[in-house]
C-alpha cells in the first residue's frame, strides 16, 4: 500500500515525537532509579556505622540496650537488619534475633580488603562496611528492602508510560494539522494545475512569497507553462502554415494533371504539363526536406552527432556546393584578419545542420540581390567564431524585421521571388541549437546583414 505524503509526514512525525519521549522518559527513570538506589546506601550505611559506633564505643549501651534502640528507632528503614562481626568473623551483634545476614567467609574478607561493599540479595539491598576502633577491625552489615522508593519508582514509571501514550495520541494530531498546513501550498498549486488545459496554457501559478522551496517550485512550474505556451503556439501555427504551404503545391499539382486529362492534346503539351508538375514536386520536395531539417533543428542538441570541424572548411565547402547547383551565384568569402592558430577555426558541430543553416543564409543573399552576390566575412572576437552575410538586395522593411524569423513568413516585398518562409527560421534554430545568435540588419532597398556568432571549441 502506497502512502500519501501527508499520512507519511504525520507517521514521521510522530515517530521523531515518541522516540524523543521514549529518551526523555528512559532518562528520567534511570536517573531517579540510581538516585533511589544512592539515597538508600546512603541510609544503610549511615545506620550500620552508627550501630558499630552505639556498641563499640559508646561504653553505656550494651547489645540488649542496642537492639531496644533499633527496634524504636523514629526513621527505622522496613524490614531493615544489622549483623555486626569482629576480626575473627565471630558474630557479635545481630538487630534480630531470629533473621542473620547470611554472608560467607570469602565475601567479609573482600569486605575487608574494599572497606565498602554494596550488593543484592533478593529484594534485599546490602551494604558492608569495615569499621575500625582501638586497632580493632569490625565488619558491619546493614540490608533492608526499600519498599516506599520502590513504590514511588514504580509509580513514576507509570506516569511515564501513561504520559507517553498521551502524547503520541496528541502527537499524532498535531502531526495531522503539520503535514496539513505544510502541504496546503503545495495543494493549492494541483488546484490551480489541473484547472490549466490546453485552451487556457496563458494561466499561471500562485508564487506566494517568491522565497520559499514551494515558490521556486511554482516559479519554476510557471517558466515551464511558459516554454509549453510558446511551444503549443508555435506548433499551431507551423501545421497552420505547413498545411497551407503544402496545399498549394499539391493543388496546382492536381489542377495542371486534371486539365490535361480533360482532353487528348498533343505530345508538346504533356511535355510542358510534366515539365511545370515536375517543378512542383521539386518545390514540394524542398519544402518537405526543410521541415524535416526544421525538426531536427528543434531537437536536443544532446541527441545529434556532433563532432570538430573547421569553420571555414564548412564555409568553402557550402559555397562550392551552391554555385555548383546555381552558377549564377557569386559568393566572396574573405578572412577579416589572418588566423595564425587554426584551434581558434574549430567548432563543435553537426555537420549537415551547420551547412543547411550557412547554406540558406547565402542562397537569401544572393537571391534577393539583383547582382546574385552575396560578401561573407570571418572574424574572431573573445573565443567567438563571427560570420557576416552582406548583401545589396532589396532589404526587408522595418515592420517585417521582427517577424522574419517566424517559420513560414516573408516580406511583403518578396514577390514572386520563389521561397518557403523556413529558411531564416531554420538558420536561427540551427545556431541557436550551437549555442550561438543569428541577428539581422537591414534598410529597404539597401540590403540586408546577418551576423552569426558561433563559440569556438574549448
Amino acid at each position: 500500500m502506497t502512502l500519501n505524503i501527508r499520512t507519511r509526514l504525520t507517521i514521521q512525525f510522530t515517530v521523531i515525537v515518541s522516540v524523543i519521549l521514549i529518551i526523555y522518559s528512559s532518562g528520567i527513570y534511570i536517573f531517579s532509579s540510581g538516585y533511589r538506589k544512592e539515597e538508600f546506601y546512603s541510609r544503610l550505611e549511615n545506620k550500620a556505622v552508627n550501630t558499630a559506633r552505639l556498641l563499640i564505643k559508646v561504653k553505656e549501651v550494651d547489645y540488649q540496650l542496642l537492639k531496644i534502640i533499633d527496634q524504636n528507632t523514629i526513621h527505622a528503614l522496613f524490614d531493615e537488619k544489622v549483623t555486626i562481626y569482629d576480626y575473627t568473623n565471630r558474630h557479635i551483634y545481630n538487630s534480630l534475633d531470629n533473621d542473620t545476614i547470611q554472608i560467607s567467609k570469602y565475601m567479609l574478607d573482600r569486605i575487608r580488603i574494599k572497606k565498602n561493599i554494596r550488593f543484592h540479595a533478593g529484594k534485599y539491598e546490602i551494604i558492608g562496611i569495615l569499621f575500625r576502633e582501638s586497632n580493632k577491625s569490625y565488619v558491619v552489615l546493614a540490608s533492608a528492602y526499600d519498599k516506599y522508593g520502590r513504590s514511588k519508582l514504580n509509580y513514576l514509571l507509570w506516569i511515564l508510560i501513561i504520559g507517553f501514550f498521551i502524547h503520541t495520541g496528541v502527537a499524532v494530531f498535531l502531526g495531522r494539522i503539520y503535514a496539513e498546513r505544510s502541504l496546503r501550498p503545495m495543494s493549492d498549486i494541483i488546484r490551480q494545475v489541473d484547472k490549466i488545459t490546453f485552451e487556457s496554457m496563458h494561466m499561471r501559478v500562485n508564487e506566494g512569497n517568491s522565497t520559499d522551496e514551494i515558490a521556486r517550485l511554482a516559479m519554476t512550474f510557471n517558466r515551464m507553462l511558459e516554454r509549453l505556451e510558446s511551444a503549443f503556439e508555435m506548433q499551431r501555427s507551423f501545421v497552420s502554415h505547413a498545411s497551407h504551404e503544402l496545399r498549394t503545391p499539391l493543388t496546382s499539382i492536381t489542377g495542371q494533371i486534371e486539365v490535361a486529362l480533360m482532353k487528348q492534346r498533343k505530345g508538346e503539351d504533356y511535355v510542358a504539363t510534366l515539365n511545370s508538375v515536375l517543378e512542383d514536386i521539386r518545390n514540394l520536395n524542398k519544402l518537405s526536406n526543410s521541415l524535416l531539417d526544421l525538426a531536427k533543428a528543434s531537437s536536443d542538441l544532446s541527441a545529434i552527432h556532433r563532432q570538430p570541424l573547421r569553420i571555414d572548411e564548412i564555409l568553402w565547402e557550402t559555397g562550392e556546393e551552391l554555385t555548383g547547383v546555381i552558377s549564377d551565384y557569386n559568393i566572396d568569402i574573405q578572412f577579416i584578419r589572418p588566423i595564425e592558430d587554426d584551434r581558434e577555426l574549430m567548432v563543435f558541430c553537426n555537420r549537415h545542420l551547420l551547412k543547411t543553416a550557412l547554406l540558406n543564409l547565402m542562397d537569401n543573399g544572393c537571391k534577393f540581390s539583383p547582382d546574385k552576390t552575396v560578401e561573407v566575412s570571418l572574424d574572431m572576437k573573445d573565443h567567438q567564431i563571427i560570420l557576416t552575410f552582406t548583401d545589396k538586395g532589396i532589404g526587408i522593411d522595418l515592420e517585417d524585421l521582427a517577424s522574419i524569423s517566424e517559420p513560414f513568413f516573408r516580406a511583403k516585398n518578396a514577390g514572386t521571388i520563389l521561397g518557403s518562409g523556413l529558411g531564416l527560421t531554420l538558420s536561427a534554430r540551427i545556431i541557436e541549437l550551437h549555442q550561438g545568435s543569428l541577428t539581422i540588419d537591414s534598410l529597404p532597398g539597401k540590403g540586408t546583414t546577418v551576423t552569426v556568432t558561433i563559440p569556438v571549441m574549448q
